[in-house]
């Protein structure tokens, strides 16, 4: 009674310890409780193996289960359970296969946890197939009876790997049989099929869920609106918006940027300084995300002032300006007319050494084009170190708006044979302005020279 006693005090401090991730003193314990007489048990020992596998390492975790069985004591469906979830926290699923094998070879019976924990894997492994045949077996079985959990990892792991139709089917299948989704469920769907873009099924999974009894939270607003406006439905995300902030329901600074930047996209600038100073009021910290986003609205307003003021503030608070920060910041010059301003600051890049900025390049490139500083544009072109498919897009619709179609011919020509793509529209505008000026011979041999193109890619 005494040593009964004993052991599940020695087992309450080794948890305490665990915790608090203090294992050496753990162990330090347990010797000392071995000296006064008090055994460890099978629970002192799988407490140890889920703290090692959790703070230290799968193979410290491990070389606990021998020392389990040096001690005469056998290792339990716990211990392997433990071992199998912690490699799976640790994204190594092969090694959670090898330790179920080695759980049924040594005569331990899985429950519905290890299959829980089995099912993660054959999922995050990309074998569907396996995951399901697993589930099925455990369900005609009848030894095991699957819980929310289980459901949970069956339609999470379907969706993840594209099987959304079999996630929602399973998931009426289960309804049909009394089964009630939990918020977990729901947000495991919806999630699915907003990543599915089925928009029209995601909506209506929300409004069942709403009439379920349980209330969708932020996360599941949040998914819907992102995608919603993915599919470019803003209308619809923005109501999604309106619907939350009439629940009371607050988000995170991602979910506020992902708002203000789509409010900028369509031209709804005083929305998105409300949403702003709504998120400011909420107290919510801006990360760079954040500040990016706020410094492409400003640019966008022509308040460059206040746009690099935020890149002090940036400063101030610790963080690191990154090339985005600065694109934006140069994009803004250039729509402003400020090239010289532009130019300085990707010198001043430079210096922080972020390396070549292409971004930034096409940015100033296509500002110059659009301001009718076209020879300038071509001199930035020819000095460039590093071109892509948009440099190249860039200068060849300038050219073609200024008028110069045999010029922008003969770099449509030499971006052909870098083996780089134009828009089709910009080809046409190049091919039309030949026509238009007389030079047909000339139209017809950039047709040919874009068909080859074509042919070879």
């Amino acid at each position: 009674m005494v040593t009964s006693l004993s052991t599940k005090l020695l087992n309450i401090s080794i948890s305490s310890m665990c915790k608090a991730k203090q294992l050496a003193r753990a162990e330090d314990v347990i010797i000392d409780g071995i000296r006064l007489g008090v055994l460890p048990d099978v629970v002192t020992y799988n407490t140890l193996i889920d703290a090692y596998c959790r703070f230290v390492s799968i193979d410290a975790g491990y070389a606990v289960l021998h020392r389990m069985k040096e001690a005469g004591i056998n290792p339990d469906v716990i211990s392997y359970n433990s071992l199998i979830s912690g490699a799976a926290r640790k994204s190594l699923l092969s090694r959670s296969l090898d330790l179920f094998e080695e759980m049924l070879k040594s005569g331990v019976h899985p429950d519905m946890w290890s299959y829980n924990i089995l099912m993660h894997c054959l999922f995050k492994l990309g074998k569907p197939d396996e995951a399901n045949r697993v589930f099925k077996d455990v369900v005609l079985s009848g030894e095991l009876y699957p819980s929310h959990s289980t459901y949970n990892v069956m339609i999470n792991g379907l969706c993840k790997n594209g099987y959304v139709n079999n996630a929602l089917m399973l998931f009426r299948n289960l309804q049909r049989h009394g089964f009630v989704p939990q918020v977990l469920t729901y947000n495991a769907l919806i999630n699915g099929l907003c990543k599915a873009k089925r928009l029209g099924a995601a909506r209506r999974i929300l409004m069942e869920f709403g009439q379920s009894g349980y209330e969708p939270n932020a996360i599941t607003y949040t998914t819907v609106m992102k995608c919603c406006f993915r599919c470019r439905r803003f209308e619809d995300g923005l109501e999604i918006l309106s619907e939350m902030r009439s629940k009371g329901y607050t988000f995170d600074g991602f979910a506020y940027c992902t708002v203000i930047a789509v409010l900028i996209k369509i031209g709804r600038i005083q929305e998105a300084d409300e949403i702003i100073e709504q998120m400011l009021s909420n107290g919510i910290e801006p990360d760079l995300v954040s500040y990016n986003t706020l410094i492409n609205l400003y640019c966008r307003q022509g308040r460059l002032d206040d746009a690099l003021k935020l890149v002090d503030e940036i400063e101030k608070e610790g963080l690191e300006c990154d090339q985005y920060t600065h694109t934006i910041i140069i994009d803004g010059l250039c729509k402003a007319g400020n090239f010289v301003g532009a130019q300085q600051h990707l010198d001043y890049m430079n210096t922080l050494g972020f390396g070549y900025n292409l971004v930034a390049f096409n940015c100033m490139l296509d500002g110059l084009g659009k301001a009718g500083h076209i020879d300038h544009a071509m001199k930035l072109f020819e000095a460039m170190e590093v071109r892509d498919s948009f440099t190249y897009t860039i200068l060849v619709h300038n050219l073609c708006r200024d008028r110069r179609f045999l010029c922008a011919s003969k770099i449509l020509v030499s971006c052909l044979k870098c083996g780089f793509q134009v828009l089709r529209a910009t080809q046409r505008a190049v091919i039309d302005g030949l026509c238009s000026i007389g030079f047909t011979n000339e139209a017809r041999k950039l047709k040919s020279r874009i068909r080859i193109a074509r042919l070879l890619r």
